[in-house]
C-alpha cells in the first residue's frame, strides 16, 4: 500500500508525545490534509477527553480516529486484562486505520507509552506501523537517561524493519543543564538518527494560536517542508525521500 501514516512513539510514558503529535499536525495542517489516529487509549472512561482530545484543542478541528479504550492507566494489554474486557483485535485494528488514513494525505499514529508497550499480547506500535507501512518518529526525553532510552528505541525499531523517521526532543527546558545540553548533540550521533525537533517545555499550556503559530518553528525546516506522504515509507520501499 502506498504510506500515508506517520507512527508517533516515545522512549517511555509522559513524554510529550501528544504534544509532539499536535505540534507537528500543527505545522502541517496548512498545506496537508492531516488527520490523527490513536490506536489505543487509556486512563480514560467513555465520554470523557483523551489523547485526542488535547490534540484538537490545540490544532483546531482535525479528523480524528480512537480505536479503542480503557478506564485504567496501564499498558493496553493490561488495562483489557484488569478491565475484564477482550483484548483489542489486531486485523481489526489495522483494517481501521488503514480505511481511515486512505482518506487523507497524512495520519499521524500516537502510540501508547514507549514503543514495545503492548497494545494487544504480542502486539505493539511497532507492528501498527509495519502494518501500515510507516516510519517511526520518536519522542525522546531531554536529560539524563536520554541516550539509552533512545538507542534502545530506535534498535528496536529497525530490528522490527523499520525506519525512524527522526527524533523529537518532547520538553526543552528554559534553562537547560549540561546532560540536556550535550545530550542535544549525542542523541544523532549515537543513534544515527537526526534530532529533527525540539518542543519547549510548557508548549502544551499555549493557547491554542500560539501553539498553531510557533509549532513549525519547533521543527527542522527541511524536514518539514520537504515531507511528503511517500516520505513516511518503510526501508523495504523503492522510493527514497528525505527521510530516507
Amino acid at each position: 500500500m502506498s504510506a500515508r501514516s506517520l507512527v508517533v512513539t516515545g522512549t517511555s510514558t509522559d513524554i510529550g508525545k501528544t504534544i509532539v503529535t499536535a505540534a507537528l499536525a500543527a505545522a502541517l495542517a496548512p498545506r496537508l490534509d492531516v488527520a490523527v489516529c490513536k490506536p489505543a487509549q487509556t486512563g480514560v472512561l467513555d465520554g470523557e477527553p483523551g489523547d485526542l482530545a488535547t490534540v484538537t484543542a490545540l490544532t483546531g478541528p482535525l479528523p480524528t480516529l480512537e480505536c479503542i479504550r480503557y478506564p485504567d492507566p496501564l499498558a493496553p494489554e493490561t488495562a483489557a486484562r484488569v478491565a475484564g474486557v477482550a483484548p483489542a483485535d489486531p486485523d481489526e485494528m489495522h483494517s481501521r486505520i488503514a480505511a481511515f488514513a486512505g482518506r487523507h494525505d497524512l495520519t499521524l499514529v500516537e502510540g501508547a507509552g514507549g514503543a514495545l508497550v503492548r497494545l494487544a499480547p504480542d502486539h505493539t506500535i511497532l507492528d501498527v506501523a509495519a502494518a501500515l507501512s510507516a516510519a517511526v518518529l520518536v519522542v525522546v526525553q531531554a536529560g539524563l537517561g536520554a541516550l539509552n532510552h533512545a538507542e534502545l528505541t530506535v534498535a528496536a525499531i529497525r530490528a522490527a524493519g523499520l525506519r525512524p523517521a527522526g527524533l523529537v526532543i518532547g520538553a526543552w527546558p528554559e534553562q537547560p543543564d549540561l546532560a540536556t545540553r550535550c545530550n542535544r548533540d549525542d542523541l544523532p550521533r549515537l543513534t544515527g538518527v537526526p534530532v529533527v525537533g525540539v518542543i519547549p517545555d510548557g508548549a502544551g499550556r499555549l493557547s491554542a494560536g500560539r501553539f498553531r503559530l510557533d509549532a513549525a518553528s519547533w521543527f527542522d525546516p527541511d524536514w518539514l517542508i520537504r515531507l511528503r506522504p511517500n516520505d513516511f515509507e518503510t526501508s523495504n520501499s523503492t522510493h527514497q525521500g528525505v527521510l530516507a
